[in-house]
Order: C-alpha cells, then sequence, then structure tokens
C-alpha cells in the first residue's frame, strides 16, 4: 500500500468523491470483504459489493486474497494507498494558471502556485512509482507570528532577498546534464484545524 497516491483521472477522481465510497476507502485502510464492510457502514451487502467494485475499477482499491467459504468465494480488498490527493490535472481545462497575472502578495495567486505544486509533484510521484524509484525534493513547514503587519511585510522582504540571492548563487544554465528545479516560497495566515464528529451515511 502506498502511502499517498494520486488521482489524475478524471472519473477516478469522481468516484472517489462520492461519500460512501470515501468512506469505504477509509475503512480499506486494512484489507476487509464486502460481509465486513457492510456491517460496519450499515449498508447492504449487495450495495457495498457494488461500490467495492466501482473503486477496483478504477484501481483505488485492489484484490488482497480470495477465500473459499462454502459455495462462495469471499474477495478480501485493499485501498490501494492510505490517503489521496486529487490532482488538478483532473480538470485540466479549467486548472488555475500561474502564469496567469503573476502577483506574489495575491491569495489568488498563492492558490495557483499551490495547485501546480500538486499537479506537478503528483505527475512526479506517479511517473517515479511506475519507474520504482525516488525523487528528490525538499519542503519546509513551519509557523511565525508576527507582532505587527510590517513585522509581516519586512519578513517577506528578507525572505525573498534571501531566496533570491540562492537562487542566483546556485543557478548554473551553461551546466551540462544539470535539472531544473522549481523553487516554491509561501506565506499565509494558519488555519487553526477543526474536528468535526463522523456520520454515517446511508443509501436506500
Amino acid at each position: 500500500m502506498l502511502e499517498v497516491a494520486v488521482i489524475e483521472d478524471p472519473s477516478a477522481a469522481e468516484v472517489s468523491l462520492d461519500p460512501v465510497r470515501a468512506r469505504l476507502l477509509a475503512e480499506l485502510a486494512e484489507p476487509g470483504s464486502a460481509t465486513m464492510l457492510a456491517a460496519r457502514v450499515g449498508l447492504p451487502r449487495q450495495k457495498v459489493n457494488y461500490h467495492l467494485k466501482t473503486l477496483e475499477k478504477h484501481g483505488l482499491v485492489e484484490l488482497v486474497e480470495e477465500r473459499r467459504k462454502g459455495n462462495v468465494t469471499e474477495r478480501v480488498l485493499r485501498a490501494t494507498a492510505a490517503s489521496y490527493v486529487i490532482s488538478p490535472i483532473a480538470l485540466a481545462s479549467v486548472q488555475p494558471d500561474p502564469a496567469r497575472s503573476p502577483d506574489r502578495l495575491s491569495a489568488r495567486w498563492l492558490l495557483a502556485l499551490a495547485s501546480r505544486l500538486v499537479g506537478d509533484v503528483g505527475a512526479l510521484i506517479t511517473g517515479a512509482t511506475r519507474a520504482r524509484k525516488r525523487i528528490a525534493t525538499f519542503a519546509l513547514d513551519g509557523e511565525v507570528r508576527f507582532a505587527s503587519a510590517a513585522d509581516r511585510a519586512a519578513f517577506a522582504e528578507e525572505l525573498a532577498n534571501a531566496v533570491t540571492a540562492l537562487v542566483s548563487k546556485y543557478h548554473d544554465e551553461t551546466v551540462e546534464g544539470g535539472r531544473d528545479h522549481r523553487v516554491v516560497v509561501a506565506v499565509h495566515p494558519s488555519v487553526k484545524a477543526v474536528t468535526e464528529p463522523m456520520t454515517q451515511t446511508k443509501e436506500s
């Protein structure tokens, strides 16, 4: 099982967004059968089996084993990943373009950059998984509390200057065999996580 899988196919993305199927994917972090899942999610086994076949068709779950029980063969399935990310590539015709109206102070431009980041890294992960190779990446994540808007602006300016200096120091267009890397730096207000109680969805 992969830690994270990237969904690039529009039909697979649509399937994964169904509340019942999303719940089944979460339950299938550990292998299970339609009968086992039906008891957990409160749906008829036939209904669960229908959803599992759809998820399997789109590569979101996989067969682990088949168990013979009397005259019935029980199929045990597992999610192909512990978590999933839907790539903007799934909505290629309407995905945001960071090249349009670049503005480092625009939240919408930041969102467009983040969208491209998800799409690019998702494509890299997909290719590396098929080739069974690792990807050379690096990321930083942290928080800083500013005393004032002026301090925030000063921090952003110093950060921009520092990154520009580093890029100028190490960027070399003349070297043979070099590979381009994209650098994305973002600063935005922290969003506090809200924990909501899980509700069970039933279909009639």
